[in-house]
């Protein structure tokens, strides 16, 4: 937390306390006296402190620890926007003292200007940014625990927040923002935290528009003005690059892997939502162009033949009568609007809308009005196009390897072309399957009586045929969860032969999707380079590549990575070490066969999925992978913070940008930071860890503890998204749980624990000679540097003394924290050692105080939670135990907000 942040957080904190009434002010009063008596247990194993914090809750009827709940939600849903009020002013504060000389750290301007300094020249900053793109993909991953009418209240406790301190304003002026404050912040007690019921697909859908309707379409040509005045103010004038490094796409509505409700109905519907949105948002731009292009040609030279076709297009009654009336000597004013009546009326492409509005901007430049077209609204408007089309974001379609094998093996049979695929080995498949895909004729009709999930797995392409027939960037990828052989990308290109979405003959191929590998767990990230040389010498599958090449300039081979499988599968350095280690041998697959790439890397919000600083993760990434291509996942929680704030989602996206720059430069990190024998080491350590891990959750009495000492069981029931907590309907177990709910129930508890287990094994017996090893590899590999600094954050946020007391609510509970506590201890003493650190996060002060500052109060609602997890055993009806759910998911809800992250 920025040391000035009690300068918001006060005023809302003293907001909020004096709202309180009744019922709510006794919770205020109780929940202090409850958190000062957790600051005095200090982070020690003081339990008779937290004995009597804990006897106080059990004393407590259900009402009053719902008010405390209701309280301390309210009270850390306004300390997180304290933080993010603060980060942003200090980003702006930063900005204003910055220089070409001396820049904002991690800023576009602090990028180019390290490229000059470095070497290179204008000619080469240039093609470098025209190489990069970046794009952020939203997921509805159930990460989110805030309702969006939560979200709506914060987002106007901020604006009044912001007027408050970025204006001078009058007495009255004050007293009626500080009422508006109140007032929003008393109807923020009043609304439920948790949903009534769960959310549907297309809720989701909306929830990921409202992020890229408002703070992604007000960044983005923020950040392309930073872009073009970096370069201005290091290379001196010139032609400003027009450049829009950044693209959306987004899984919500196309995500069906495990998820029912994603129907291809839903797909359709989830397009349809996005082009609504688009267009009103573009719609609105151009009404606001309209008033801004008051150019009269009494006054200008406007070009006759521009004049003309305006006056042709109204003759023809493109536009309303009045209006023409009015201003036929405005053309361009007159041109917005009949650019306005053909979007609404659906009429044209993104490629074709761009073309008029580039008309537009080439008749201001010949009049003399460059500074108007570089930077008014039509310059804006112009990006938006380039960067959202007519859809938004494109929606990518994901669905499990099993699920096409299944149709496919379906359709084969019934063209009697092999009755049992299954059963094929898999160079009998892929000479099956390529011999269908050069057959014209297809392998079912319309009316082919094919079962459910074979008409789904159909259906949605047809949707996709649709979709890119009126938009081509609408839908451009299709992801195959679980890829492990040639004969998994294969089936998809069967699929969508059959509807019209990939043609293969004598004339030539055509493609219009991208077909995507997903390489999970551990075992399918080793194999995946030695699948990718395999697939890329298909002839079937290269004539895949050779058709997107043709249809779509620049096209490649998109690979995505998952982070969150492989730290569930094998633990956080084996993921950490064994996805290092698949990017090199990627990039050297595909640099091998020719054929160029982007990775995209499925990370999870929490360091225990892949999560942590966006930007770090780029700059650490090995060399040979940074092409300048780059994707990346972004959900729940991450999404509400990265994008709560214009100002904030601005930040981000520099700091990416920023990080893309240098790594596709060369200039992020040395080779010699990593050689052989550093990426030898790493892997020593990760199988050590590994096995530590392993041990851990294949003890036989692992389950059943976890279990019972975890949340986990509740989390299914907390309506939060349309995905079940576990795979394919099957019964709660380990390799049923999804790495999110598994994250989730660890945080609940305070143990962190996929964010840094298995650190100690892995290190914890090494000899000094090679712990100097460490502590040098730590100052000049950042991929090392990332995976301590990573660990030991989440170490840092780790409660053991409260995760004990989870502990013990299951049997073996004792032995187990016993054993999670000495693994603690070893890889805090690893990561101290390394880093020359006395104590953890001592490198990062802020975050060390800012969790110093919430222990006590998340302490509270861990007693609390506990309390209540323990009570239905002893309720002597199922109306008593039915009573205790809401509050327990109250629980949930409110720990989320405390630690600011769920799985």
């Amino acid at each position: 937390m920025p040391s000035d942040t009690p300068n918001d957080f006060a005023l809302l904190t003293s907001t909020l306390d004096r709202v309180c009434q009744g019922d709510l002010a006794r919770a205020r009063d109780e929940t202090l006296a409850l958190a000062t008596i957790c600051r005095e247990a200090g982070d020690g194993a003081d339990q008779p402190l937290r004995d009597e914090v804990a006897q106080r809750i059990a004393a407590m009827d259900l009402d009053a620890l719902t008010w405390i709940l209701r309280y301390s939600t309210a009270r850390f849903h306004l300390l997180n926007k304290g933080e993010q009020l603060s980060i942003a002013r200090i980003n702006r504060e930063r900005e204003r003292g910055a220089s070409p000389e001396s820049p904002r750290p991690e800023s576009i301007l602090d990028a180019v200007r390290t490229l000059k300094a470095r070497g290179v020249d204008r000619a080469g900053a240039l093609d470098l940014l025209a190489r990069i793109e970046v794009v952020p993909t939203f997921t509805a991953h159930p990460t989110e625990t805030r309702r969006r009418a939560i979200m709506h209240k914060q987002r106007e406790i901020v604006a009044s927040v912001q007027t408050l301190r970025r204006t001078d304003p009058t007495p009255p002026e004050r007293a009626a923002l500080e009422s508006e404050l109140r007032r929003v912040i008393s109807l923020l007690l009043v609304t439920d935290d948790v949903r009534s019921s769960s959310l549907g697909v297309l809720d989701e859908v909306r929830n990921g528009l409202f992020y890229l309707t408002d703070a992604v379409w007000e960044a983005l040509p923020r950040l392309a003005a930073d872009i073009e005045d970096a370069v201005g103010a290091v290379y001196g004038d010139g032609d400003r690059p027009a450049l829009t490094p950044l693209r959306y796409r987004t899984w919500i509505g196309g995500d069906r892997d495990g998820n029912p409700k994603v129907t291809a109905q839903i797909t359709r519907q989830a397009l349809g939502l996005m082009r609504e949105a688009i267009v009103g948002k573009l719609a609105d731009e151009l009404l606001a162009l309209r008033h801004e292009l008051s150019v009269s040609t009494r006054r200008a030279p406007v070009p006759a033949a521009f004049v003309e076709r305006v006056e042709r297009e109204i003759d023809e009654g493109v536009d309303e009568e009045n209006f023409v009336q009015h201003a036929r000597f405005e053309p361009l004013r007159v041109r917005a609007m009949q650019i306005r009546a053909r979007l609404l009326r659906g009429e044209g492409d993104a490629r074709e809308f761009l073309n008029d509005l580039d008309e537009m901007d080439a008749v201001l430049r010949g009049i003399g009005l460059t500074e108007v077209a570089e930077r008014g609204r039509l310059a804006a408007l112009r990006l938006r196009v380039r960067a959202f089309g007519l859809h938004l974001a494109a929606l990518d379609i994901r669905q499990h390897s099993r699920v096409h094998e299944g149709a496919v093996a379906e359709l084969l049979r019934l063209a009697g072309v092999c009755d049992d695929y299954a059963s094929l080995d898999e160079a009998a498949r892929i000479e099956t399957l390529s011999k269908e895909l050069l057959n014209p004729r297809p392998l079912s009709t319309p009316e082919a009586a094919l079962t459910p999930e074979t008409r789904e797995a159909l259906d949605v392409l047809l949707v996709v045929r649709d979709a890119v027939r009126r938009e081509p960037e609408s839908v451009q990828s299709y992801i195959i969860s679980m890829t492990d052989s040639v004969s998994d990308m294969l089936e998809v290109l069967i699929l969508m032969k059959e509807t019209g979405l990939f043609r293969l003959g004598p004339e030539g191929a055509r493609s219009d999707l991208d077909v995507v590998p997903l390489f999970e767990t551990i075992d399918d990230l080793e194999h995946a380079p030695g699948l990718l040389t395999e697939m890329f010498a298909s002839d079937a599958y290269r004539a895949q590549l050779g058709a997107r090449a043709q249809t779509h300039a620049g096209a490649f081979q998109e690979i995505m990575l998952g982070y969150s499988d492989s730290n569930k599968d094998g633990g956080f350095l084996m993921a950490g070490a064994a996805l290092d280690r698949a990017q090199r041998r990627i990039a050297r697959a595909c640099n091998d066969s020719s054929v160029e790439f982007r990775l995209f890397h499925g990370r999870g919000g929490t360091v225990g999925r892949g999560g942590g600083r966006a930007n770090r993760a780029i700059l650490s990434a090995p060399p040979a992978s940074c092409n300048g291509r780059i994707r990346f996942t972004e959900q729940g929680e991450v999404i509400s913070f990265r994008y709560a704030m214009p100002e904030i989602a601005r930040r981000h996206l520099e700091q990416i940008v920023h990080a893309v720059m240098l790594s596709t430069s060369g200039l992020a990190q040395p080779e010699a930071a990593r050689d052989a024998d550093a990426e030898a080491l790493l892997g020593e350590l990760a199988g050590r860890a590994m096995d530590a891990y392993r041990g851990l959750i294949d003890d036989p009495g692992f389950w059943d503890w976890f279990a019972g000492a975890t949340p986990v069981r509740h989390i299914g029931a907390l309506p939060i998204a349309s995905r079940p907590v576990s795979r394919g309907g099957s019964s709660l177990g380990f390799d049923s749980l999804r790495a999110i709910p598994w994250g989730f129930s660890w945080i609940q508890t305070r143990y962190l624990a996929p964010g840094w287990f298995g650190l100690g094994a892995g290190a914890g017996e090494l000899s000094e000679e090679t712990f100097a090893r460490l502590r040098s590899l730590y100052t000049s590999w950042p991929a090392l540097a990332t995976i301590i600094d990573n660990a030991q954050q989440e170490m840092a946020r780790a409660r053991l003394p409260i995760a004990a007391r989870y502990a013990r609510m299951a049997p073996g509970g004792d032995d187990f924290h016993a054993r999670i506590e000495r693994e603690f201890e070893s890889a805090r003493d690893v990561v101290l050692r390394v880093t020359g650190q006395e104590r953890l996060l001592d490198n990062a002060p802020v975050i060390q105080n800012a969790i110093r500052a919430r222990n006590p109060w998340t302490d509270v609602l861990n007693l609390i939670q506990i309390e209540l997890m323990t009570r239905p055993a002893r309720a002597e009806t199922d109306a008593q135990r039915e009573a205790l759910t809401p509050p327990i998911l109250a629980s949930l809800n409110a720990l989320a907000a405390a630690m600011q992250s769920t799985g």
